[in-house]
């Protein structure tokens, strides 16, 4: 069985049009059209995957509203710890299923615990071998570039960022720093209805 290793990092942008600008300056090629992602994270009861350092993810994307296509996918994906490094590197293995609804039903039943959810729009670019996603979410926008380590390096050095602009930490993570930081309760990072 292959194991793939997943490698990337997170920018921080001011407002979604000032990563889209960024972002079309790196001259990618569209790979996928903006699609809301809605992330389920799962763990036991006891809380073993985020112990480990691991974690369990449903993640069920819908095409944006004002694409005229209508589609639904979803991906289950087990992501290992984080290996130590500037980046955020650890072992990644995903699927496709069909239904992600009664998937995410089928592992409550099963004794899961759904301990977070997350929502953000993305759109996504492909240069060389990064994908780079443009992220809308709750807690602000941001570009991921994820593949190459040599490839993102000279990504974010166009963008002009260094390594001290890295983020390595999870949605869920920068979501949490950012309730602490406004003494907002911590739930789920979901758009307003």
């Amino acid at each position: 069985m292959n194991t793939h290793i997943e490698r990337e990092i997170k920018l921080r942008y001011t407002t979604c049009n000032e990563a889209r600008l960024a972002v079309d300056g790196l001259e990618g090629s569209p790979l996928r059209d903006r699609r809301l992602q809605d992330d389920y994270l799962l763990d036991l009861p006891n809380g073993e995957l985020q112990h480990q350092g691991c974690a369990l993810r449903v993640r069920i994307e819908k095409s944006d509203i004002t694409n005229k296509s209508i589609y639904e996918t979803t991906t289950v994906t087990f992501k290992g710890p984080p290996l130590p490094d500037v980046m955020k590197v650890r072992e990644e293995l995903e699927t496709t299923i069909g239904n992600g609804e009664l998937f995410l039903r089928i592992l409550v039943k099963a004794g899961w615990n759904v301990c977070f959810r997350y929502q953000k729009y993305r759109e996504e670019f492909k240069r060389d071998d990064v994908v780079i996603a443009i992220d809308e979410t709750p807690v602000g926008a941001f570009v991921e570039l994820e593949g190459n380590e040599l490839t993102i390096r000279s990504l974010a050095s166009a963008l002009g960022r260094t390594t001290d602009d890295y983020i390595i930490g999870s949605y869920r993570q920068l979501y949490v720093e950012h309730c602490i930081n406004t003494n907002k309760p911590i739930e789920n990072m979901v758009f307003n209805s």
